[in-house]
């Protein structure tokens, strides 16, 4: 992966920076909720930088990394977790997956998103318009991974993985997400909060858990305050003696590599790669669809794949 760099963060910035962005899980009133605050603005950032996004497009797939990231509470081993949405209206749709490594990564189907008109709000529904959310959880052990489907009911992340965990596995589930830009559009604050009953909960808990989010202060705000995470915690769930057994590291990362982009080149039809090799335009640049990455061949390289594989063919 090639992380592209934010402007006017020095190295020091950056260190600093990439160690504040955590996932903490928590577990309140003696385990019957369990859930995750997770710290993600430099995580955005970066998503941001790589993508080369405008504030529709950060505000969009910012949510859904956010989304993921703290589905990744529930994982164990190296499980991972992905989800993706297929919409009518100017999204088109989004994919995002995450690990227990703290790896998250996606893309956009339309950037830039198609606007008629200066935004008024971060209300995002009318972009997304109709469609499905398809949560995939591939289980480090498992043969076959785990797909859930639902129709998409809100226009809101947030909203539909709700209602995803509510439909589709019956289980009373809430998400917070929120990303904070300064005037001059610049992300100064993301995060994201997921609460879930254990089985046996008491069913005040439903009910427990909506007041909670409603009175809680917005997400990417506290952040842009670089508030402390476990503070928060204690702070906002004092009165369900919140107890924190474990945090880890969240970051916008991918596996992508030259090495691993050249092997998709390899496999190109032979035909195509006689074009490349011959008409160029050098240098080839081959772009990672799922963290922006640009990798760059020239036409030494492009010659060199198309005479082995043209040698092999003849043979």
């Amino acid at each position: 992966m090639i992380k592209k760099k934010i402007p006017g963060m020095t190295a020091k910035d950056y260190v600093l920076a990439r160690a504040n962005n955590k996932l903490y899980n928590f577990v309140l009133d003696d385990g019957q909720v369990r859930g995750a605050l997770l710290q993600g603005t430099h995580m955005i950032r970066e998503m941001r930088a790589n993508h080369d996004l405008g504030i529709l497009e950060t505000l969009t797939l910012g949510h859904a990394f956010l989304g993921v990231s703290l589905m990744t509470a529930n994982l164990k081993d190296r499980d991972t977790i992905a989800f993706k949405i297929e919409c009518s209206g100017p999204i088109k749709g989004l994919s995002v997956e995450a690990n227990t490594y703290g790896e998250v990564r996606g893309c956009l189907k339309n950037n830039p998103i198609p606007i008629e008109k200066p935004l008024e709000s971060f209300d995002l529904s009318p972009f997304f318009g109709t469609g499905f959310l398809v949560v995939t959880h591939y289980p480090e052990f498992a043969k076959q991974p785990y797909e859930g489907r639902i129709k998409l009911e809100y226009g809101s992340i947030a909203r539909d993985l709700t209602n995803y965990f509510f439909t589709s596995e019956q289980t009373p589930t809430a998400f917070n997400l929120g990303i904070k830009f300064d005037r001059q559009g610049e992300v100064t604050g993301a995060g994201g909060l997921f609460l879930q009953t254990m089985p046996g909960a008491d069913d005040r808990w439903i009910e427990e858990l909506e007041q909670l989010l409603l009175d809680l202060p917005s997400l990417g705000e506290t952040f842009s305050s670089h508030h402390n995470v476990e503070d928060f915690i204690k702070l906002h769930f004092h009165p369900f003696s919140p107890k924190i057994p474990a945090n880890r590291r969240v970051e916008f990362f991918c596996r992508c590599s030259r090495e691993t982009i050249g092997q998709f080149i390899v496999r190109l039809p032979l035909e195509t790669l006689e074009d490349m090799a011959k008409n160029g335009p050098f240098p080839v640049e081959t772009r990672c669809h799922n963290c922006g990455s640009v990798y760059e061949f020239d036409k030494e390289e492009i010659a060199a794949v198309f005479e082995k594989r043209a040698a092999a063919a003849a043979k």
